[in-house]
């Protein structure tokens, strides 16, 4: 069988050093190595390859083979057949893949491979066909490892994080970023297909099941609920569809126990066969959604969860935090991604610092975070200077609302890209007005006056870490109208040209304010 993990180091998963040792916490300027991690879990398989920024790292490839090992576990004993040959089949192909990238693998098998009889006969002719040493982990390393790809996208959370597979379901307690308590249930979908009984015996079952966990969890009737695993994202994606969500990113989807009672009607009165469709979910996924739902209404009716966020990141990412230091850890994953696409992709790389700093006069009352919100558009103003002129602004708005990031709930990506947008063009896109429409018009105001600030600082580069001069707010007093002036010092005033003219004007138009332009010579 291979090496058992746990808790206390027995292994690491990676036999090289991923991260520079000498990250600090501002981080973002430095890499990850590329690497590979193969999940074996009950259901499916996957294979996903990391590249990119060291504290937010992003999929250079990602792929996943349907293989349903664990399908008749409980019946038999033993490993599906079927599922088995297509297992080895989808890591003999990982292995190619691997060898032809040139990059470590990292492999780890769950509930089905360390519940099965035949599971050292499988990880054996694994390492005998493919090279692949599989380390099979048990249920409270599982849930270990979810939590913590929780907290590669969420430093410092806290609450209750769920990950659901295809023949085990785990829990984990976040509190303050630390990981407390963990337990591992028989709640995957594939062993509850096997409960006997009919719909009561499996109203019973899971019943029974939820109240355990409960007990042996911490009573936190305030906390927020983590969902990792492709079942709970095959919901997410169908309750965006329920209520015809338009952002339709998975990652940080929030949702309510009352919405997942609802979900779960909708699921019972919809033809699977045309909701699969819509949804974009494989046939295989969709066979288990209806027995996932129960079990997340059960534990929702149970644990009454305040907020439930949907993680896109789980085990694999876990791993790689794994290795991460203290320091690294620490960092601010949004900020490591801007800052690590600024380097690779902007103009100047650098400036989005300058321009930082030369746009926060402007938004003298907001908290920390909006303030990682408008330094992570000024990293990324730059980065999308390679699209077409006439399609930029769509692009920025698309590249903020789509890409794959971590720490950014979804009104904080569309706050982010319409100031994006409005750093190209000060007319809003109307095909993205349904997504418009789940940010307050406040917020998008100052959406806008961001993308009109950085427009401006845009015009007025004297060098990378070199500022051209400061905005000062001055709000109404004593019956004088509030104004944006802008201090320029003497050696970039022949920046100040008419373009930069205009866009003064326009920003303080955004803002109902006066503008005016003044010269030092330090």
């Amino acid at each position: 069988m291979g090496k058992i993990a746990t808790a206390t180091g027995a292994w690491l998963p990676f036999d090289q050093r991923l991260f520079d040792e000498t990250a600090v916490p501002q981080g973002g300027d430095q890499g990850l190595r590329r690497v590979g991690v193969v999940d074996v879990g009950s259901n499916s398989i996957r294979l996903v390859v990391f590249d990119g920024a060291a504290r937010s790292p992003a999929y250079f490839y990602n792929e996943k083979v349907m293989c349903a090992l664990g399908e008749g576990l409980s019946q038999t004993g033993r490993l599906s057949p079927k599922g088995r040959a297509r297992a080895l089949a989808a890591l003999s192909r990982f292995a190619a893949l691997a060898r032809g990238m040139g990059i470590e693998l990292s492999a780890v098998a769950t509930a089905a491979v360390r519940e099965a009889e035949d599971g050292p006969e499988f990880c054996a002719e694994v390492l005998r066909d493919t090279g692949i040493e599989l380390h099979v982990i048990p249920g409270e390393e599982e849930a270990r490892l979810s939590a913590q790809g929780v907290l590669l996208g969420w430093p410092r959370s806290y609450g209750l994080v769920c990950d659901i597979g295809g023949s085990s379901m785990e829990l984990a307690d976040l509190a303050d970023g630390k990981i407390g308590d963990r337990v591992t249930s028989p709640l995957g979908p594939l062993k509850l297909r096997e409960v006997s009984g009919g719909q009561a015996g499996l109203d019973a079952y899971i019943a029974r099941e939820i109240k355990l966990l409960h007990g042996m969890m911490h009573d936190e009737t305030a906390m927020r609920l983590f969902l990792v695993g492709g079942s709970w994202r095959a919901i997410a994606r169908i309750d965006m569809d329920r209520r015809d969500y338009p952002l339709t990113i998975v990652h940080e989807y929030r949702m309510t126990a009352e919405s997942v009672a609802a979900t779960r009607a909708y699921i019972a009165k919809s033809n699977l066969d045309d909701l699969r469709s819509r949804c974009d979910i494989s046939e295989d996924r969709m066979a288990l959604v209806p027995l996932a739902i129960q079990v997340l209404d059960a534990l929702c009716r149970v644990f009454k969860p305040k907020d439930i966020a949907i993680s896109s990141y789980g085990i694999r990412e876990g791993m790689l935090y794994e290795q991460m230091t203290p320091a690294l850890r620490e960092s601010d994953p949004l900020i490591a991604a801007a800052r690590h696409s600024e380097i690779q992709n902007a103009r100047l790389p650098g400036f989005g610092d300058v321009l930082y700093d030369f746009v926060m006069p402007l938004f003298p009352d907001v908290d920390w975070q909006r303030q990682r919100i408008i330094r992570a558009a000024c990293l990324l103003h730059d980065v999308s200077w390679r699209a077409h002129p006439d399609f930029r602004a769509e692009v920025c708005f698309e590249n903020a609302t789509r890409a794959n990031l971590g720490g950014l709930k979804h009104e904080e990506r569309i706050f982010m890209g319409m100031a994006l947008m409005a750093r190209y063009s000060s007319k809003k896109q109307k095909r993205f007005a349904d997504v418009f429409a789940l940010l307050p018009e406040a917020e998008q105001k100052q959406a806008g006056i961001l993308g009109r600030a950085m427009r401006l600082g845009a015009m007025l580069w004297l060098g990378a870490h070199d500022a051209p001069g400061k905005l000062i707010w001055r709000p109404e007093h004593d019956g004088e109208k509030s104004e944006v002036l802008l201090m320029l010092e003497r050696r970039a005033a022949p920046l100040f040209g008419e373009v930069a003219q205009a866009r003064l004007k326009n920003l303080a138009n955004a803002m109902g304010a006066r503008h005016a332009v003044a010269f030092s010579d330090d």
